[in-house]
């Protein structure tokens, strides 16, 4: 038996791709362990059993982690490596390490996003692999801007020198040992970086806790059927483009019925409307199999969620890896994007009428589901980690 110690910070969408692998992990018979500064939101997400160590750090919504939603671009991008990334780190550091010291793992599995578990790996001369819950690190994101670059390699140098092995050299987002990305080459695009280390196990959906209670009965079988998802962190900036949404959807009725994420409350809610149906939250995963297409904000758990079922989508990024992810789904066929602080309903009606209608993004869709299919998904993800365990020994 080994022993696996993920590393994740307290994001929804970075949790849910580790929970299916390491559910299979202890089907095993391995012991699994996490580390994260919201246990509550792991054991929710990974079962009430989960053997969780407490860090410290900010949880996104509490006081001191809020970013302003009108934040884009690259003021988003610092104030979420400055405010959030680093300061996560430094305050996790020394609860990984108590859980290291506890677990002795035989592999960490650090998040990309989760610098303290590579980091604290290092010190402790574990082998460690990443968790690339989004692919936008293998696309080229900084291409173009040195400057950023070089500002991001010095900041994760500094925090090496606080929190790791001042001696070490390996970028704390890309495990030497192993990199498990949660996507494949036929989304990313050509700009996928090849290694023997580095293994495209596309989407991890197993292991998720039943969701939400919904409608079924309302779903009208003769009309296309669209889902319309921010995602878990965009409630407070969405309101006005669920009301585009709303508009746009409204006068196309006739011939499609909406499924409405809004966490927010940010729309009217009638619970006899038999054209949009507007709820807090959605089982997301049993919807996908009944859309025939999701407007979204371009998260990679979203968009991978929506091609593992071959659905074509329309996105409209607001920051962070967002438009690095959008441009994946233009580039690949299988969507098409629309600018989320502009879009009229009338663009964003045209938008949603073409992924519905043309083959092309269709046809797309399939082709990255049949790849997603194939990758082997949190089995795939597993066996890898087993294989560094063993090799570690």
């Amino acid at each position: 038996m080994s022993g696996f110690l993920f590393v994740v910070p307290p994001l929804t969408g970075h949790i849910n791709p580790a929970v299916g692998v390491a559910a299979r992990l202890a089907t095993y018979g391995h012991r699994v362990a996490w580390a994260c500064a919201d246990p509550a939101l792991v054991r929710r997400l990974a079962g009430a059993d989960a053997e969780v160590f407490a860090c410290a750090g900010p949880v996104p919504g509490t006081p001191g982690a809020v970013r302003p939603p009108d934040l884009r671009g690259a003021e988003a991008l610092r104030f979420l490596w400055e405010w959030y990334l680093l300061p996560l780190a430094d305050a996790m550091a020394p609860g990984v390490a108590e859980a290291v010291t506890a677990v002795r793992p035989d592999v960490v599995v650090a998040d990309q996003q989760a610098f303290a578990g590579a980091l604290v790996a290092e010190r402790h001369r574990l082998p460690w692999a990443t968790s690339a819950t989004t692919s936008a690190e293998f696309s080229g994101a900084y291409d173009g801007l040195p400057k950023v670059a070089d500002w991001l390699r010095q900041r994760l140098a500094e925090l090496r020198a606080r929190v790791g092995d001042p001696a070490g050299t390996a970028d704390p987002r890309f495990s030497p040992h192993l990199l498990l990305a949660f996507s494949t080459p036929e989304l990313i695009g050509p700009q996928a970086p090849l290694a023997a280390h580095i293994h495209y196990v596309g989407p991890s959906l197993a292991g998720r806790p039943a969701g939400p209670r919904f409608p079924w009965d309302r779903l009208d079988h003769g009309r296309a059927k669209v889902l319309v998802t921010l995602g878990t962190a965009n409630a407070d900036a969405g309101g006005r483009f669920l009301a585009t949404c709303l508009a746009a959807l409204r006068d196309r009725a006739d011939r499609i019925q909406a499924v409405i994420a809004d966490p927010g409350g940010a729309l009217p809610v009638a619970a006899d409307d038999k054209d949009v149906l507007v709820l807090p939250s959605v089982p997301q995963l049993p919807l996908l199999e009944r859309m025939d297409a999701v407007l979204c904000h371009a998260g990679h758990n979203t968009v991978c969620e929506a091609l593992w079922h071959g659905v074509p989508l329309v996105v409209a990024p607001i920051r962070d890896d967002q438009p690095v992810v959008a441009g994946q789904v233009v580039d690949s066929g299988a969507g098409l994007r629309v600018r989320f602080g502009r879009v009229t309903a009338a663009r964003l009606g045209e938008a949603l009428d073409t992924v519905l209608h043309d083959p092309v993004h269709r046809a797309a869709a399939a082709r990255i589901r049949t790849a997603f299919r194939a990758a082997g998904g949190a089995r795939a993800a597993a066996d890898h980690l087993r294989r560094l365990a063993a090799e570690s020994r």
